[in-house]
C-alpha cells in the first residue's frame, strides 16, 4: 500500500490482561492500524480486535500462554508510513533500555521502539534518537492507577497527533 503523503492512524496498547471493552473496540475500529505490546490474555482479544480493526499486529508477553505465543511473535520490526517499528513487550524507558534492546537498535535501528509491560504510560527518546513509547495498561488486572492507550498518526516516517486516551480507573469498566 503507498502511504506517502497520507496519515495512518494507529492506536497503540498494551497489557490487556484478556479485557477488551466496547470504548477499545470503537478506538480500534477507527484506526488504520491497531499495535499490541504484549500481555494480551488470551487468543479471544487477538480475534475482537482483528474482526474490529483494519490491520492488527502485536507481540505476546511474559503472561501470555503457549496459544499465543504460536500466534504472535516475541518481536515485530516493520514498516508503516515511513516509518520503522520495532515492537516487543519488555524494553524498559528511554533512558534505561536493556544492553540486548540497545544491541537490537544498534544492529537494525529503528525510529520507534513500542514495549508494554511495566504498566506504566511514557513516551520519550532515547540517547542516540529513537522514539520510545509505552502506552501503559489498558487491561483490568495490574498496579496502574489508570488504564490508558496512545493514538496517534504516522506519516512520511513522522510520528504526529500523539494523543493519550484515558479509559478510566483500573478495575472500573467506565470513567
Amino acid at each position: 500500500m503507498n502511504t506517502k503523503g497520507r496519515a495512518l492512524k494507529i492506536l497503540l496498547l498494551s497489557d490487556s490482561h484478556g479485557h477488551l471493552d466496547d470504548r477499545i473496540l470503537a478506538h480500534a475500529a477507527e484506526a488504520d492500524e491497531v499495535w499490541h505490546a504484549g500481555d494480551v490474555g488470551s487468543l479471544d482479544v487477538v480475534d475482537r480486535l482483528a474482526t474490529s480493526s483494519k490491520m492488527l499486529r502485536g507481540v505476546y508477553g511474559n503472561i501470555d500462554d503457549a496459544a499465543m505465543r504460536r500466534t504472535w511473535p516475541l518481536n515485530q520490526r516493520f514498516t508503516a508510513g515511513g516509518l520503522r517499528v520495532w515492537i516487543t513487550h519488555i524494553a524498559g524507558p528511554a533512558g534505561r533500555l536493556p544492553k540486548d534492546i540497545k544491541a537490537g537498535l544498534k544492529a537494525d535501528p529503528v525510529d520507534l521502539l513500542v514495549c508494554g509491560h511495566s504498566h506504566i504510560l511514557r513516551v520519550g527518546q532515547d540517547s542516540s534518537g529513537v522514539l520510545c513509547m509505552n502506552p501503559g495498561a489498558c487491561g483490568l488486572h495490574g498496579f496502574h492507577k489508570v488504564r490508558t492507550m496512545l493514538r496517534f498518526t504516522v506519516c512520511d516516517g513522522k510520528v504526529e497527533n500523539l494523543s493519550v486516551i484515558e479509559l478510566g480507573a483500573r478495575g472500573a469498566l467506565r470513567p
